[in-house]
């Protein structure tokens, strides 16, 4: 007998079994009372006892887990397992400083460094997003936490480390002095200067270095390495300072490019320029900086490194 709040709501009648030749009729009968049955209990649950139906799975499932039982209620994708295992980090680029990082036709950043960090990444299990970054505050942002890491060609110089840590050298190119083919300059130094307007990048080691050491020489300061090369092959100025590797892709393979030269010798000093380019972190950043040295030696290691070098220079880079 079924019985709901205190009221009977089914009661089936007793089976007859005196005669084997009644068993197929009254045994039908009393499907058919059965499932009437069935089918009032059914209708009769209150809705609010179903939540307590769920909250006691939810009970079963959480007791499971905090006594260590092995996970046959829950599943975790290995999607889902491999981003728990990755860190996040946020790249600052300038996104102005072709070949090394730069938007393509359709407004994507390709380049050499872009190359090295999607590499870093996948080899250090980072979860990368990159962040394009104005050069005059990219190392306050980095500081302020706005992103987590600097990769855009950023020479290690003394006054930098003095604001944020290093990861070993990832490329090495000393500066040079450019200026046009057609010009009558040979020296460069501040003396044979110091009649022409040399043109440097805001916020750069070689702004700087041209600062102190050519105090008394005008200068244009321009916000971007593609200004600064304009400016030279338009005659805004006479001659310009500029990371060796980053404007070589500009003089050997493009039109506007052909108009100019080196002049001078590499300039080493390291006081300015360095010793070489690294990826800033925050100082306190101890744990991404060793991932990412880690992951440094790798990719140096298996061969990825030369691969991306390769693609952008036909010389070592390292």
């Amino acid at each position: 007998m079924l019985e709901l709040e205190g009221r009977t709501m089914c009661k089936p009648g007793p089976l007859n079994t005196t005669t084997r030749a009644h068993w197929p009729r009254l045994t039908k009968k009393r499907s058919r009372r059965i499932k009437s049955c069935g089918a009032l209990w059914a209708r009769s649950i209150r809705p609010k006892e179903l939540p307590t139906m769920r909250i006691s799975i939810q009970t079963i499932v959480r007791g499971a887990l905090m006594t260590g039982a092995v996970g046959v209620f829950l599943a975790i994708s290995p999607l889902e397992v491999a981003a728990q295992d990755r860190m996040p980090m946020r790249i600052a680029v300038e996104g102005a400083f072709p070949p090394f990082n730069y938007l393509d036709a359709n407004n994507k950043l390709q380049g050499f460094d872009i190359d090295i960090a999607n590499a870093l990444c996948e080899v250090g299990k980072f979860e990368c997003e990159f962040i394009i970054e104005k050069w005059d505050d990219i190392i306050p942002n980095l500081v302020a936490g706005k992103y987590d890491s600097i990769i855009s060609s950023m020479s290690m110089s003394l006054e930098r480390r003095q604001k944020v840590a290093f990861t070993e050298k990832y490329y090495n190119s000393p500066s040079v002095f450019i200026a046009r083919k057609d010009s009558a300059i040979s020296d460069v130094s501040p003396a044979a200067l110091s009649d022409k307007i040399l043109g440097v990048t805001s916020s750069t080691a070689q702004e700087s270095y041209a600062n102190h050491l050519y105090p008394d020489m005008k200068k244009t300061v321009f916000r971007s390495s593609p200004e600064l090369y304009k400016g030279l092959a338009d005659g805004s100025v006479d001659i310009i300072l500029e990371d060796k590797l980053a404007i070589y892709d500009w003089i050997a393979n493009t039109k506007a490019g052909s108009c100019c030269e080196f002049k001078g010798p590499d300039l080493v000093d390291i006081t300015y320029f360095g010793e070489g380019a690294g990826i800033a972190l925050r100082l306190d950043d101890k744990e991404r900086l060793a991932r990412l040295n880690e992951a440094l030696k790798s990719i140096k290691a298996d061969g990825t490194y030369d691969m991306i070098n390769a693609k952008y220079f036909p010389f070592s880079i390292q």
